[in-house]
C-alpha cells in the first residue's frame, strides 16, 4: 500500500508541470485576437469578396530558405480617375528579407534575385485613366511615355532592388483590381491585392523560396459625400472633382478648373511624393485636415474606407481607432507636424524593448537577427493577426497559424535556449507553439 501512495505521488508531481504548461498554452491560444474577429460598435469588415487567392508557396521546411515579404505602409492610395485632379498616383512598394535558416540565421542579399509578380493583375492602363494625364501631371517621369510603368520605372512584374540588407521595388503602379475583374469602379474593387515573390539563384537560376504577401491599394476616397452637386455654395458642375476645383477656385482665387488636370502637391508639398510645392502654402496633409476639421471627425471619408477598411489589424480587434494613435483632426494638422514622418510610435504604449529603433519609424525600424519590425509584425494598419484573410496568407505557411511570425523553428530550426526577440524567451510544447515569457 506504501509503495503504491509512493508510485502515485510521484506521478502526481510529474505530471503537475505538464499540465501546468498546457494549460497556459490553451489559455494563450485562445485569448489571442481571431482573424476574422469583429470589435463591438466598429463598423464590420468586408471579408466576404475578399477571400484569399493562394499561388504557389514552397513550404518552409522543403527550402533551404525562408523568404518573407511586406508592403511598407499596410495601404497605398490612388485617385480613382486622373482627368481633373490627382492626391496620390499609382505608386505601390514591397519589401522582402530573405534568410538562410540555421542556429544563427543569416539575412542573404547577395548572390540572389528576387523576383515579384502578382496575382491575377498583370496590368494597370485601362484599369485606370492615370497613363493618359501622366505626362501633365508628372512630366519627365518614366509613367509619361511608359504604359504600365510606373513613376520610378517599375512595372507590373520584375526584380526587386538588392539594398544592403533587404530587397524592395518602389511605385509599382499597381491598381485594385484584378485582371479577372477589371472594370473601375467600387463593384470589382479588390483592395487586398497579392504579390508572389520568388527568391532564386542569381547563377543557377534554382528557385531557394517563394512568398505570397499583400499589395495594398484603394481608390476609395469619398469625396462625394460633402462634395457632390448642390453640397457647397451650391456648386453643381456634374462631377465631384470639378465641384471641388470649383469650390477652390471660389474660395482662394485660384483657376484650377482652367489648368486641369491639377496635381494637389504641386502647389500643397507632400512629403508622400518628395514635392516640395509652394512654401508659402500650407502642406497638403496640413490644409486638408485643418479644412476639414470643421466639417468632420470621420477619417473614413477621406482615408479607404468605409469598404475597404484599411485599418485592420489587431490594434483595431482590441478596440482602437485611427484617433487613439493619431489624434483627432487638429492635432494632425498641428502646423509643426510633419506629415509622413512625425507618426505614432509603439514605445509611446508598449514598454521600451518593443519600440521602434531611436529617430526611426516603425517601418524602418529593424530588431532581431537584422530583421525588419514589418517582417514578423505586419505593415502599419495591419498588425498580425489581421482581419482580412489575405493579410494572413504568409505567416500561415510559414509557421502553420495567422499571428506575429513568433515560432523560433522557422528561422532557427529549433527554439533556442536565450532570449528571442524583444528579450522573450521561448518556450516550445506540444503543437509546436511559441509562449511569449517577457523579461521587463
Amino acid at each position: 500500500m506504501q509503495r503504491f501512495r509512493h508510485a502515485a505521488r510521484v506521478r502526481f508531481v510529474f505530471l503537475m508541470p505538464i499540465v501546468g504548461v498546457l494549460l497556459l498554452g490553451f489559455f494563450w491560444f485562445f485569448s489571442q485576437p481571431k482573424p476574422t474577429q469583429a470589435v463591438a460598435g466598429l463598423p464590420a469588415t468586408r471579408t466576404q469578396t475578399l477571400s484569399p487567392v493562394l499561388s504557389p508557396q514552397v513550404p518552409a521546411s522543403n527550402t533551404p530558405d525562408i523568404l518573407i515579404g511586406w508592403n511598407d505602409l499596410g495601404m497605398h492610395c490612388m485617385n480613382e480617375s486622373f482627368a481633373n485632379l490627382a492626391v496620390l498616383p499609382p505608386y505601390n512598394t514591397l519589401w522582402a528579407q530573405l534568410i538562410q535558416p540555421g542556429a544563427t540565421p543569416k539575412i542573404i542579399t547577395v548572390g540572389a534575385t528576387i523576383q515579384y509578380s502578382f496575382v491575377d493583375n498583370t496590368y494597370s492602363a485601362g484599369k485606370t485613366n492615370f497613363w493618359q494625364y501622366a505626362a501633365q501631371l508628372f512630366p519627365g517621369s518614366p509613367s509619361a511615355t511608359q504604359p504600365n510603368i510606373g513613376l520610378k520605372g517599375a512595372g507590373l512584374a520584375g526584380n526587386m532592388g538588392a539594398a544592403s540588407d533587404h530587397f524592395i521595388i518602389e511605385g509599382v503602379p499597381l491598381t485594385p483590381y484584378r485582371d479577372s475583374a477589371p472594370a473601375p469602379g467600387p463593384a470589382d474593387w479588390y483592395p487586398y491585392q497579392l504579390a508572389h515573390l520568388v527568391a532564386k539563384d542569381s547563377v543557377t537560376g534554382q528557385v531557394l523560396a517563394e512568398t505570397t504577401t499583400v499589395a495594398p491599394v484603394s481608390t476609395e476616397m469619398r469625396c462625394d459625400t460633402c462634395h457632390a452637386d448642390g453640397m457647397q455654395d451650391g456648386i453643381a458642375t456634374g462631377n465631384v472633382e470639378t465641384n471641388i476645383l470649383t469650390f477652390h477656385d471660389r474660395n482662394e482665387g485660384t483657376n484650377l478648373m482652367g489648368s486641369r488636370p491639377v496635381l494637389c502637391a504641386s502647389c500643397h508639398g507632400s512629403n508622400a511624393l518628395g514635392l516640395p510645392g509652394n512654401p508659402n502654402l500650407p502642406n497638403l496633409s496640413l490644409a486638408m485636415h485643418r479644412r476639414h476639421a470643421e466639417e468632420t471627425s470621420n477619417c473614413y471619408l477621406c482615408h479607404p474606407g468605409q469598404q475597404t477598411q484599411c485599418l485592420r489589424g489587431v490594434m483595431f480587434q482590441k478596440g482602437l481607432t485611427c484617433t487613439t494613435c493619431h489624434g483627432g483632426m487638429a492635432q494632425v494638422a498641428d502646423p509643426n507636424r510633419r506629415p509622413w514622418i512625425d507618426l505614432p510610435r509603439c514605445g509611446n504604449c508598449h514598454a521600451p524593448q518593443f519600440a521602434e529603433n531611436p529617430g526611426k519609424r516603425y517601418r524602418d525600424s529593424v530588431g532581431h537577427g537584422g530583421l525588419y519590425c514589418e517582417s514578423c509584425h505586419g505593415s502599419t494598419h495591419a498588425i498580425l493577426p489581421s482581419t482580412q484573410p489575405n493579410d494572413n496568407i504568409q505567416n500561415i505557411a510559414l509557421q502553420g497559424h495567422a499571428g506575429t511570425l513568433s515560432d523560433c523553428r522557422v528561422c532557427h530550426g529549433v527554439v533556442p535556449s536565450g532570449p528571442g526577440p524583444h528579450g522573450i524567451f521561448g518556450t516550445l510544447f506540444s503543437g509546436g507553439l511559441y509562449l511569449p515569457f517577457v523579461k521587463r
